[in-house]
Formats: structure tokens, C-alpha cells, sequence
């Protein structure tokens, strides 16, 4: 009888074990997902534009339901703001005291999505800016590469060839409400508006919001 018991034991094991081994491989073969977004996050993050450099702040809070692109071109004392909510409306503007612009857009999608992912195809992996990514494409619009190790993003290259190199990715991060206010000449009667111009940045610096406004387009079409 003990022999016996330890026979049924012994099956048990090798099947648990064959179950265990079936699950790993399973998993080894499946395609990684990318992490969503953090609900709210800082990323400084520097772009490249066929030669043309930015730095770009990107402030994103999707539990208020705004994105704040702030974008310097390289040399340039000028500081354009890319402010979005998710109602639809943007306000790209700037803060020159000798030459305050502002432009407000309207467009039928908000913000970006946590999971705006979601979908994405799974290319492999690839060392990029001396890291190893996980590297997904989106609607044949957006390149985007994963840190393997942290998850964390490190490059996003859209179909136009506009690359973003991440520099710092603080989770958590929320820029102060004051901040998130248009200058009051947005709201002037004389102020242009435009209605979902998605593609084409509406004053110099607004490209990625422009960009990232056409992802949520393309996912709604």
C-alpha cells in the first residue's frame, strides 16, 4: 500500500510539473504586451525633426483629464504650449511678450488613452539608445520601444520619421493647477479657431501634440 501511495504521489508530481513546464512555455511564446500609461507622469524627452532639436516637456494626467506638451526648438528663447484636454479642445499658444500667439483647436477625440496600446503589433526586440526594448508598431503610425527591464519608454519614432528620445519618465508627477491655464487672450473673440486640424501643427513646436491628436483619430476611424 505505501508503494502504491507513492506511485500516485509520484504521478501527481510528474504531472504538475508537465502542467508547470506546458504554462512556461505557453508563455515564452506569447508576444509581451507594452505597460499602459501611468494615470499621471513627467517625461522630458528630446525630439528630433529631420535635424531640428526640441526639448519637450510632456505632462500627462489622465485623471484630470488633460496633456501639457511644453517644446523648446533648439536655441530658440521662444517656448511654445501644447495644452490638452479631453473634451477636444487643445490651446497651442505661446507666452512672448512681444509676439503672445494662440491658436485653439477643437477635435472630436481627447487624450491619449492609458492603454492607447492596446492592439499594437509586436515587432521583437532591438537595442535602442543603449537599451534593450520590446518594440511595437501602431496603425502604421508610431514606433514605440519598451525597456525590457523596466518598462519604462525610451524611444517613440512616428511614420513621418519625428523621433522623441526619452530622457526622464517620472511616474506620479503632476505639474500644479495654475499651470494648466490658457493666457486669457486664447479666449479673445478675435482669436482663430480651427476645427480638427489633427495632422498639421497649428503654430511652430505644436507637432507632437498634433501627432499624438492623430492616433486618437486613427483608433476612432
Amino acid at each position: 500500500m505505501a508503494i502504491a501511495r507513492e506511485q500516485v504521489y509520484f504521478t501527481a508530481f510528474l504531472l504538475l510539473l508537465s502542467l508547470s513546464e506546458l504554462a512556461s512555455s505557453k508563455s515564452a511564446t506569447e508576444d509581451p504586451i507594452p505597460a499602459e500609461w501611468p494615470h499621471q507622469f513627467h517625461a522630458l524627452m528630446f525630439m528630433n525633426r529631420t535635424g531640428n532639436l526640441q526639448k519637450l516637456d510632456l505632462w500627462y494626467d489622465w485623471s484630470n483629464g488633460r496633456n501639457f506638451n511644453i517644446i523648446q526648438n533648439q536655441l530658440d528663447h521662444v517656448v511654445t504650449y501644447d495644452l490638452e484636454w479631453n473634451n477636444g479642445t487643445s490651446f497651442i499658444y505661446t507666452l512672448d511678450p512681444s509676439h503672445p500667439t494662440c491658436q485653439v483647436i477643437h477635435v472630436e477625440v481627447g487624450i491619449l488613452r492609458p492603454n492607447w496600446l492596446d492592439g499594437a503589433t509586436y515587432l521583437g526586440q532591438q537595442r535602442v539608445d543603449n537599451f534593450l526594448c520590446n518594440v511595437w508598431e501602431k496603425v502604421d503610425f508610431i514606433w514605440y520601444y519598451e525597456d525590457v527591464l523596466t518598462r519604462r519608454p525610451v524611444k517613440w519614432i512616428f511614420y513621418s520619421g519625428y523621433t522623441a528620445h526619452v530622457m526622464t519618465f517620472e511616474v506620479g508627477a503632476v505639474l500644479e493647477d495654475p499651470n494648466w491655464q490658457a493666457p486669457v487672450y486664447c479666449f479673445s473673440e478675435n482669436e482663430k479657431e480651427n476645427n480638427s486640424p489633427i495632422l498639421r501643427p497649428a503654430v511652430p513646436g505644436g507637432v507632437l501634440g498634433s501627432l499624438m491628436r492623430g492616433i486618437s483619430a486613427r483608433e476612432t476611424m
